[in-house]
């Protein structure tokens, strides 16, 4: 009997399995608290485990007082003007009549909004589009879990260690594909952009530490900073 070889569509069809496969095999598992509503716990679930990119990044340990750390997780609005006051990030996040929404300054924007917030986990939900001129609109669901420990470091303050776990789902099947097929280095971007938020909230962290009533000031001049959320910046800060 002779044997054919194979095909070179078959060859790729292989090859594509096996990278799937891997991608697939590599990603990160969602563990959500019993505490979120089922309804709400079945539509972060669906994203994640059919989630055409998924990443888990660890950022290095920081220290700095653990209750500015909380403030910033907690309100997104505020932390980006710290972050863009310090020039640390580009990306914004403001709050419309829908909620919060987010434009990372590269072409993607979208609406998301905070899930669940306990000691030493953040879950959030987001939804929104990317545009570029060179692609076809991309839309897209996402998850992120922020994980941190905390243990006690000297003058009152913490060492930080935080985690960055993340699902993207993209809403165009064939993008969907690719982004499963390429799994390997869509990954790769994905934790590099998580490492990045882990950094953006370490040296932040470093700056109020190092001078609060600087980064205070420099977060006043913003005109569209959120008065009240300043104001209480300032009182946990101990600033007259």
């Amino acid at each position: 009997m002779r044997f054919r070889r194979p095909t070179l569509a078959c060859a790729l069809a292989g090859t594509s399995v096996l990278l799937l496969s891997s991608a697939l095999a590599a990603g990160p598992a969602l563990t959500l608290p019993v505490e979120i509503p089922a309804a709400e716990r079945d539509r972060l679930r669906q994203v994640a485990e059919t989630a055409s990119v998924s990443t888990r990044a660890a950022g290095e340990p920081f220290i700095t007082r653990r209750d500015i750390f909380e403030y910033l997780l907690d309100h997104p609005e505020f932390a980006t003007h710290v972050a863009r006051a310090l020039r640390l990030a580009r990306y914004r996040i403001w709050r419309g009549p829908e909620g919060l929404w987010l434009d990372d300054g590269w072409g993607a924007i979208g609406q998301f909004s905070l899930v669940y917030a306990a000691t030493g986990r953040r879950v959030m939900y987001a939804r929104g589009v990317y545009t570029q001129w060179f692609l076809p609109t991309i839309r897209g669901r996402a998850v992120v879990v922020i994980e941190y420990g905390v243990q006690p470091a000297p003058d009152h303050r913490s060492l930080i260690t935080t985690t960055v776990t993340g699902f993207v789902k993209l809403d165009n099947r064939v993008l969907d594909l690719a982004g499963r097929l390429v799994g390997a280095a869509a990954a790769a971007k994905a934790e590099k952009e998580a490492r990045k938020l882990v950094k953006v909230f370490a040296r932040a962290s470093r700056a109020i530490d190092d001078d609060p009533a600087a980064v205070a000031a420099l977060v006043s001049q913003r005109p569209d900073v959120p008065r009240h959320e300043l104001e209480e910046f300032r009182q946990l800060l101990d600033l007259r």
